[in-house]
Parts: C-alpha cells; sequence; structure tokens
C-alpha cells in the first residue's frame, strides 16, 4: 500500500462504530446548513435591511446560541445526551421552516433567536456523546471525523445553497429544516439510548464530580481566548460574505464555492493532519499557529489587491488555521472534564462560540457600516494576534 494511502488508514483506525453514526447523522443534518451563512445576503439582499440590521439578527442568532448552550449542557447532565440532540435536531428543523415565512425586521428577529436556541443545544449534547463513545487514546481523532462530516456537509450545503440562494432564498429554509429532521430520524433508528451512564470504555480518569466548570480559572481563561478567535472566525459566516458580494463584485454561486472548498479542504485532510499533529510533542501549541493564520486570513484583504484569486487565498490561509487550531481546542476543554460534568464544560465552549456569534456580527457589523470592512480587516487582524498570544501562554502553562 502506498505511504499515503496507509497514512489514511491509519488515521481513521481503532474509532467506535457509535462514533460513525455520530458523524454520519452530522453529515446529513450539516448537507443542509444554507440558512446561517446566506442569512446576512438574504436580509440586506431580499427583505433590503441595513447591514446593520442583519447583523443585529446574526447577533440574535448568537445570543440564542448562548442560551441554548447552557440549557444544553444542563439538559444534558440531567437526562442524558440522546434525548437532548432528538430534541435538537426536530425542534429546529420545525424552526427553521417557521423563520423562513417571518419576513418583517421584528418577526425575523424574535424568530432566529428562538431557533438558534432550539437548534444550538444540540452542541454541548453532541460533544458529550462523542466523548461518551471515544477514549483517550482517540478522542481528539473522534472530534476531528465530527468536523469532517461537518465540513463535507458544509461544502455540499455552502455550494447548493449558493444555487439555491440565486434562485429563491426561501428554499434555503426549507432544506435546511428537512436535513435537521432527517438527521433525528437516522439518530433515533441507529443509535438508541445508552444503558449505561459510565463512557463504554474502561480507559476513562475519571476526575472529581465536584468540581465545576465554571470555577475552572485556567478553563476560564481558555473561554475568553476562544470568544477572542472565533470572533475573528465568524466574520466568515457574518460579513465576509456581504463583503465578497459588495466589494469584490462575486456572485452567490461563487460564495458558495468558496465555501465549498473550504469544507472540502478540511474534509480531505484534517484527519491525516490532526493524526500525525498529535503524537507530537505538546499537540496544543499548534492552537495559537491557528489562530494567527485565521487572523491573517483576513488582512489579506487590506494587503492584495484581487477578486476571485485573492477570496480563494483567504479561504486557504483560514482553512488551514481553522484545522491546527479547533481540533486541539477540543482536546484542551475534554481533557479537563470529567464524566460528570461533561456537560458543563461542553456548554461553556459552545457559550463562547455563541458569545462570538453576537460578537461577530454586531461590532464587525457597526465597524463594517460606520467606518470600513478595511477597518474591520484590521481589527480582527490584531484581535487574532492578542489571542494567539493568549494560547501560546496557556497551553505552555498547562
Amino acid at each position: 500500500m502506498l505511504p499515503f494511502l496507509l497514512l489514511y488508514k491509519q488515521a481513521y483506525q481503532g474509532l467506535s462504530r457509535q462514533t460513525w453514526y455520530l458523524s454520519l447523522v452530522i453529515l446529513i443534518n450539516r448537507s443542509g446548513t444554507m440558512v446561517v451563512p446566506f442569512m446576512t445576503m438574504y436580509a440586506t439582499q431580499r427583505l433590503g435591511f441595513s447591514i446593520t440590521e442583519a447583523g443585529i439578527i446574526m447577533a440574535l442568532f448568537g445570543a440564542g446560541a448562548i442560551v441554548g448552550a447552557f440549557i444544553g449542557g444542563r439538559l444534558t447532565d440531567a437526562i442524558g445526551f440522546h434525548k437532548v440532540q432528538l430534541f435538537a435536531l426536530f425542534g429546529g428543523g420545525l424552526m427553521f421552516i417557521v423563520v423562513g415565512y417571518l419576513t418583517t425586521f421584528p418577526l425575523l428577529a424574535a424568530g432566529t433567536f428562538v431557533l438558534s436556541v432550539i437548534n444550538e443545544s444540540f452542541r454541548p449534547a453532541n460533544s458529550t456523546a462523542i466523548a461518551y463513545y471515544s477514549n483517550t487514546a482517540n478522542r481528539t481523532r473522534s472530534y476531528s471525523l465530527n468536523r469532517l462530516a461537518i465540513n463535507l456537509g458544509w461544502a455540499f450545503g455552502g455550494a447548493l445553497g449558493g444555487f439555491l440562494a440565486a434562485t429563491s432564498y426561501h428554499l434555503l429554509f426549507w432544506v435546511d429544516g428537512l436535513t435537521n429532521i432527517s438527521a433525528g430520524i437516522l439518530l433515533f433508528f441507529v443509535l438508541p439510548a445508552p444503558v449505561r451512564q459510565q463512557p463504554a470504555t474502561g480507559k476513562e480518569v475519571v476526575k472529581p464530580a465536584a468540581i465545576s466548570a465554571y470555577k475552572d480559572k485556567p478553563y476560564l481563561v481558555f473561554i475568553f481566548l476562544t470568544i477572542l478567535f472565533a470572533f475573528c472566525f465568524f466574520q466568515m459566516f457574518t460579513i465576509l460574505p456581504v463583503y465578497l458580494k459588495q466589494e469584490l463584485g462575486l456572485t452567490e454561486k461563487l460564495i458558495g464555492t468558496l465555501m465549498a472548498i473550504n469544507g472540502l479542504i478540511i474534509a480531505f485532510i484534517e484527519m491525516v493532519l490532526v493524526y500525525r499533529i498529535e503524537k507530537s510533542p505538546s499537540p496544543l501549541r499548534f492552537i495559537k499557529y491557528g489562530v494567527w493564520l485565521v487572523g491573517i486570513s483576513y488582512g489579506l484583504y487590506n494587503l492584495l489587491e484581487g477578486q476571485f484569486l485573492l477570496a480563494l487565498l483567504s479561504v486557504l490561509v483560514i482553512t488551514v488555521g481553522e484545522m491546527l487550531s479547533m481540533p486541539f481546542m477540543n482536546t484542551y476543554w475534554i481533557s479537563r472534564s470529567s464524566d460528570h460534568n461533561r456537560g458543563q464544560y461542553a456548554a461553556l465552549y459552545t457559550m463562547a462560540w455563541g458569545t462570538a456569534q453576537v460578537a461577530a456580527p454586531s461590532v464587525g457589523g457597526f465597524v463594517a457600516d460606520q467606518y470600513s470592512f478595511a477597518a474591520l480587516w484590521w481589527l480582527v487582524l490584531f484581535v487574532s494576534l492578542v489571542a494567539g498570544t493568549g494560547f501560546h501562554f496557556l497551553t505552555k502553562r498547562k
């Protein structure tokens, strides 16, 4: 067998059947991810809202994600990750369809918030499920497999979403909703609720149940740095599409193609990359490199000139940054949790991303609207440099 193919085989070996099932559920779910990346364009191009108003709607999606993550984490520890995942998939699917019929600013804003609360309660439950069905030897790769499924679905959904948006934005809500519901049906049949409360493997090191994620000071620093990083990263799905449309003149189809490229690269490379890196000394040190690269990807828009090729270069840089940072951020938070409080840790981590979903479109939209896109890209570059430096000291301390 060729060395490259052997490396691929080794990267995927040793993962549990349940982990593969969870990734299949995510793949179906994320294949319909169309509403969020095109929401700012839908609000500005179809409904005639300002960039600031579109930013507020996306900020409310982030606020809902914070509330949903907190509730989802609490419910996961109380009633189990299986029930929470089913509720989020079925409830979120129905809400996507409903939100597609809300066209005034107050109704769309309120509907988006409710949708996010229900839909985002899935994340801490799903993260806990991945930890449950994996062990310390393959946990980072188990999360990477989950991300592979997310990004394959994202690639398909982003590309299809671009074509659907060019035809009718309304179709995006139906497809997103129906894929959520389909994923819930699959989860119900292929992965029944576990009977044990402890993980299936006996290789876990159980930590004291009394430790609370909300009192873990190093972890709270990690959460703050994650918010800074996610603020930068989320510009890709909130303000950047508007910039690509208005300033660089790209069509919805080309924007969807860029999103698909991001997802496909991650799907085909990240597992092998993680497999090689996780064997190196202190793999957490790669987080800072990834965070810095994400910031640089936005700075390129101020430093270089171009249209599609410039956007493609930026996407390639942010993709490498994403692959170096996010898998090992999952490794960090899971390493500090135990089976008794994993829902809390997962909730806080999800809430960090939800907080960034509030800040990214609201602050980003304000800066772009009141000053310029160039000012926003300089701000994002600066924040990423600060966050990456913070991760350097945090992971070095650990």
